[in-house]
């Protein structure tokens, strides 16, 4: 069960049909991660066997690539939910403050506000 009022005081920026319209992204999010997950754990297919030989490397590293991208915005997807329903949604993991409301609208499953997810990125 979702405490809405939770959400409301850690998120301040966010209405409630916003918060709504997030949580319907992510559950969006998550169903297209999931079929592409599925989709990437299917046999690698060609029209021809020659053509499958000469691209079968190729194909799995972009394959590999694709599912380990696709894993890894999933998890993101199911935390943001997460933080939904135990009222943490729309705080910075770093700083603690609100994420603000324009950077959840873009990037629904944000773990940092633009400033630490910056730090982060430069430290990389």
């Amino acid at each position: 069960m979702v405490n809405h009022q939770t959400i409301s005081q850690s998120s301040a920026q966010l209405s409630a049909e916003e918060l709504a319209a997030l949580r319907e992204n992510l559950h969006e999010q998550r169903l297209f991660r999931q079929e592409q997950l599925r989709q990437l754990a299917g046999p690698v297919t060609s029209r021809t066997e020659d053509r499958l030989q000469q691209q079968a490397a190729s194909q799995i590293e972009v394959h590999i690539k694709l599912a380990a991208s696709a894993r890894m915005v999933l998890a993101d997807v199911e935390a943001a939910l997460k933080r939904m329903d135990d009222g943490s949604y729309g705080t910075c993991h770093l700083c603690r403050r609100p994420i603000d409301r324009e950077r959840l609208m873009i990037v629904p499953h944000a773990r940092y506000c633009a400033r630490c997810q910056q730090v982060k990125e430069a430290i990389r």
